[in-house]
């Protein structure tokens, strides 16, 4: 299962995306709108939750390639979101990019192609969601068409974490 766009292949994870998945869910900076970075059992568990959902959904959070440039840059693809809230359960499209690969377009390209893949599947609604201060995933999902439909306070943040505030964003697919 592969999706191509002009300068990415997004694909199943290979074993050797591990280390410098466990590289990127340890950069501070890229996990600055998340409670915590990850502790390298922590992200390999994640690869693993990944990996079933695969397996059991027919789709996943994609491992992404830029092509002539990097095997490995991260993940781009959908998740079911099943946490407590008025929108859940529902198929949420997200994306986490090493720093170095910032600002290249390459988190807007891959999502757009998701979004075809997930039309595809039949999947009729997608949602997002990030903390509100988190400008640079927000700004993906207006470039991707989704409309800002709330905000949340997510459940399974503190209560007085900075990031407890959350913003959702939908798009209708045809």
């Amino acid at each position: 299962m592969e999706i191509e766009t002009e300068r990415l292949k997004l694909r199943l994870w290979k074993p050797e995306d591990l280390e410098p998945f466990a590289r990127i869910n340890a950069d501070s900076e890229v996990m600055e709108c998340f409670p915590n970075p990850l502790t390298r059992e922590e992200s390999d568990t994640f690869a693993e939750t990944i990996r079933k959902e695969f397996e059991e959904r027919g789709y996943g959070l994609f491992a992404v390639e830029a092509v002539g440039v990097a095997p490995f840059i991260g993940f781009i693809g959908l998740h079911l979101a099943q946490f407590e809230a008025g929108f859940t359960p529902c198929v949420e499209i997200g994306w986490r990019l090493a720093k170095e690969h910032w600002g290249k377009g390459y988190a807007t390209e891959g999502a757009k192609a998701v979004l075809a893949f997930a039309e595809s599947k039949g999947i009729k609604e997608i949602f997002s969601f990030t903390a509100k201060t988190n400008w640079r995933s927000i700004s993906v999902m207006e470039k991707l068409g989704m409309e800002k439909v709330g905000e949340f306070d997510h459940p399974k943040l503190d209560k007085k974490s900075p990031l407890l505030r959350h913003v959702l964003y939908r798009i209708l697919l045809p």
